[in-house]
């Protein structure tokens, strides 16, 4: 089996074939850190972990990068005044725009580790990344594909033909003054877009570059980002589906514009979270940090199920009843796990637990678990299979809670507490690890052996070795 995603590119289901054999790069947008993230912007961060998590269950490496946007023409970000919006919360704190993309980025890591988000290989911050935009910028000057208007550089969407291909309209058909801006008379076609801005008065952030002082774009900071971390080929693009256009069709015009061949093979787009009929965002005052989720004594990880609860290119919606649903169902499924005899398990990917699996049902269960995950990420056809398990009298108790815990690898809910290995068995397995070490495999099977007599089962990969109760 192997992980399909829908890929808005080709508007279908695809399955992920890396470029790398064995290995996974992809590249996720992430916070805009102004202000703190709200629960629709997790939910487009869960999809991220989602797709890593159930790649590295097919036993993939995965190399996530995502970024943070801690400066820039944020052209989406502009409030009606026309002020970025990081120099208007740095005025209504008190405190330098760099001291506030510090503070709301150290903010964003704690409410991803609130909902089990695993940390990324990297996280680039766009102020780091300067050199890298204007050297990107200048090379689609060089190829014709931008312009420079009094020290702003523009990008000339007439000159790329595939213009339009990710969000599936057509050029001619967009209208002046769709990026949500007043139309800027400088440029040369009203679809195009800023690569580099030249700074006004009141900007803090600014940089020495070929065209004068100025800041990027809110666009070419993720084109340089990703292909300077994951190359001009890479696997996954993840985001939410607000930013397919035009941000992520501008990042398809600079990244294939500057190296001349496709850069991203798949595009994945989360839907948003809604309260009452309104998508949740900053812009419209309707939102709910995950710390609010905690403050009204909710588990974050509620959040987590909840979003398990419709496909991830489906809308959610976020309330009260719904939120104190998902926290009640994922305390008696905890409940109920933790009733079960068994070990910790959370060690195993797919493969591990084939090889062990020996009670025919465990075996169906786990088959159509691994269907639903494989299935463009069926997480509602994934719980309700979890749920099956947990309460099928045919699999034994110690079967389902390890394979549950296997499972748990995936869905990152926190469903099992690990067991810690009794001393004697401890010293066993430290015993074998040193004979691996010192290459004495003759002793670390002998060890393994022993170990498998008394019901513990070694999971040995790249990582290190892991056991299961079996």
């Amino acid at each position: 089996m192997a992980l399909s995603l829908y890929n808005t590119l080709t508007a279908q289901k695809e399955e992920v074939v890396p470029l790398e054999t064995g290995r996974v790069r992809m590249y996720s947008c992430g916070p805009t850190v102004y202000r703190p993230v709200h629960v629709g912007n997790l939910r487009s961060f869960l999809l991220a972990d989602f797709v890593r998590r159930a790649l590295a269950y097919h036993g993939l490496d995965v190399t996530n990068v995502m970024n943070i946007t801690d400066v820039g023409h944020m052209t989406d970000e502009l409030s009606d005044e026309g002020r970025d919006r990081m120099l208007l919360a740095a005025d209504d704190e008190s405190l330098s725009a760099t001291e506030i993309a510090a503070k709301y980025t150290e903010a964003f890591f704690t409410d991803i580790a609130s909902v089990n988000i695993g940390r990324a290989v990297a996280y680039p911050r766009a102020s780091d990344h300067i050199p890298q935009i204007i050297e990107l910028v200048a090379k689609l000057l060089e190829r014709g594909h931008a312009y420079e208007v009094e020290g702003t550089v523009y990008y000339d969407v007439t000159t790329f033909p595939g213009y339009g291909r990710l969000s599936h309209q057509a050029l001619e058909d967009m209208r002046a003054g769709h990026r949500h801006t007043a139309v800027d008379e400088r440029k040369r076609n009203h679809q195009d877009f800023t690569l580099w801005m030249a700074a006004g008065p009141r900007r803090e952030l600014v940089y020495d570059s070929p065209w004068g002082r100025g800041y990027p774009g809110w666009h070419i900071e993720c084109s340089a980002m990703s292909m300077h971390h994951l190359g001009e080929r890479f696997d996954i693009h993840t985001a939410g589906i607000d930013l397919r256009f035009p941000h992520h069709e501008d990042e398809i015009a600079q990244s294939e514009g500057a190296v001349g061949h496709e850069v991203v093979r798949t595009w994945v787009h989360g839907e948003h979270v809604l309260m009452g009929r309104a998508k949740m965002a900053k812009s419209s005052g309707n939102v709910v940090t995950i710390a609010d989720v905690a403050e009204r004594g909710y588990d974050p990880l509620a959040f987590r199920y909840l979003c398990f609860t419709a496909r991830y290119r489906r809308q959610v919606h976020f309330t009260d009843e719904a939120l104190s649903a998902a926290a009640t169902t994922l305390r008696r499924l905890r409940e109920h796990v933790a009733s079960l005899q068994g070990a910790d398990g959370s060690a195993a990917t797919d493969a591990d637990l084939r090889s062990i699996l020996t009670d025919p049902a465990a075996v169906t269960f786990h088959e159509q678990f691994v269907a639903a995950i494989d299935d463009d990420l069926d997480f509602p056809q994934a719980l309700t299979v979890l749920h099956e398990l947990a309460r099928c009298d045919e699999v034994p108790p110690d079967v389902r809670r390890s394979v549950i815990a296997s499972w748990d690898n995936v869905l990152g809910l926190d469903l099992v507490t690990p067991e810690e290995l009794p001393p004697s068995l401890r010293a066993l397995l430290e015993e074998r690890e040193a004979a691996r070490a010192a290459g004495d495999y003759g002793r670390s099977d002998a060890l393994r052996n022993r170990l498998r007599e008394q019901g513990v089962e070694l999971l040995d990969s790249p990582s290190g070795t892991r056991w299961v109760r079996r």
